[in-house]
């Protein structure tokens, strides 16, 4: 059943006012903006929403886009934020409050701020409702869940990907070299007929003018982009040159910082690309590398968080009371290692998720972690052994190897939002202002 909420604050001081003083009254509403699937959009969750993203974007210096096209941004991002949240759900993917609690204080002590009180101040000063930001914290890492679980573990990336990649980049230029770029991504839905491409074409060249008619970057990027990151300007940070899709690299070897690309077509939809600035990159030669095995207990619509992590606080207690650590492994391990004992072999930084990979690192030589959680489940640890390598071949097929996964990735993501949306029933009540 659909939840509607319809809040009347009425000012009249006293019961007994006439209705004629009544009406004179000012009545507020908050009504149903979107309905997404079960749940909705109200009137004051869009306008607390917009109101964070101005006070962002003024914050960021960059000029506002119109007020209806900045709402309907903001909306459109909150209805695939519900979508997410709701899979989420229905799916097993949970981000409790001592999990949320860890990352507030983390960003706090980020942001030089020694307890999330004074952070929590500060937020309030600058007018930021803390429970809002919580629960866009809490989607935020949710988000991050199910793309690992949904997409990122999904990827196959084979030697012949490697080796063709590798082949490729010997013959472009610049490879060696690192981008600070920005994007506008104008998405284009699944099976689109011709006139809705054309639609979508019209607004990415409404775009591009307004970039070329002098216009910031980051203003389009808020009013237009379709991206995660479009109401931060659009920014996506310092690439490796060889960790772009070869639809980017091609038309940003003919670039200078500063400038802007012509409009790009890929399967997601419509690109502009602006080159912000260039950089040469030193490639280490010898890494720290680490010999690693574990236990990985999955969560799911059908075991939960509490359920998985305490099947495998069972398991920790019987290695700690001597049980062979790669028989456990081989017993109740969910992870496709568990014939090998949970065995991982050598692993490189940056080839596990940050989690796993931040409780590895903390371990001595020998030593069994505590529990570890990461978008795939909860984990055991131990580590094997650790070697100082010269890793120029092997890490220059690694870095393929990454290269490969981030645009992949980047374009799966995109792809998965892209269908969830499609298959969302979603009304709109009252059009974006």
């Amino acid at each position: 059943m659909l939840r509607k909420i319809f809040v009347v604050s009425l000012l009249a001081s006293s019961a007994i006012a006439s209705a004629e003083e009544s009406q004179k009254q000012p009545v507020s509403i908050d009504r149903v903006e979107v309905v997404v699937n079960d749940d909705v959009i109200t009137r004051k969750e869009l306008d607390l929403r917009v109101a964070s993203v101005t006070r962002m974007l003024q914050k960021q210096k960059t000029a506002l886009p119109d007020r209806n096209i900045l709402e309907r941004q903001v909306q459109e991002r909150m209805i695939i934020e519900r979508l997410q949240v709701q899979f989420a759900k229905e799916s097993g993917v949970r981000v409790d409050d001592a999990q949320l609690d860890k990352t507030i204080l983390r960003i706090a002590q980020q942001n030089k701020f020694a307890t999330v009180a004074a952070f929590r101040a500060k937020l309030e000063q600058d007018g930021t409702d803390f429970r809002e930001f919580r629960e866009e914290i809490r989607n935020e890492m949710i988000s991050v869940r199910l793309r690992e679980r949904e997409v990122d573990s999904k990827l196959v990336i084979s030697e012949n990907d490697v080796d063709n990649y590798l082949s490729n980049q010997e013959r472009q230029e610049g490879k060696g070299e690192e981008l600070q770029l920005a994007h506008i991504l104008i998405v284009v839905p699944e099976q689109a007929s011709a006139d809705k491409i054309q639609t979508y074409r019209n607004r990415a060249e409404q775009a591009l003018a307004k970039l070329r008619g002098g216009d910031s970057f980051a203003q389009v990027a808020a009013g237009f982009s379709d991206a995660q990151d479009a109401l931060k300007g659009g920014e996506i940070g310092w690439r490796p040159a060889d960790r772009l899709p070869p639809l980017f690299a091609e038309s940003l070897q003919k670039m200078k910082p500063g400038e802007v690309s012509p409009i790009l077509r890929s399967p997601n939809g419509f690109h502009i690309v602006k080159l912000l600035d260039r950089r040469s990159k030193d490639t280490p030669v010898v890494i720290i590398q680490t010999h690693a095995r574990h236990i990985l207990i999955k969560t799911s619509e059908l075991v939960s968080e509490n359920e998985a992590k305490s099947r495998l606080q069972e398991i920790k207690q019987r290695i700690d009371k001597g049980a062979d650590f790669a028989e456990q492994a081989k017993l109740h391990s969910e992870d496709g290692s568990a014939p090998q004992g949970g065995d991982l072999s050598w692993l490189s930084p940056g080839e596990t998720v940050p989690e796993f990979e931040g409780a590895m690192d903390a371990l001595k030589v020998g030593q069994v972690s505590g529990l570890v959680q990461s978008g795939f489940g909860w984990h055991l640890i131990q580590v094997m052994e650790r070697r100082n390598t010269d890793v120029s071949v092997e890490q220059k097929r690694q870095r393929a190897r990454n290269a490969i996964r981030t645009f992949k990735s980047d374009e799966a993501f995109q792809d998965w939002l892209r269908q969830l949306r499609d298959r969302a029933f979603v009304e709109y009540h009252t059009a974006a202002k």
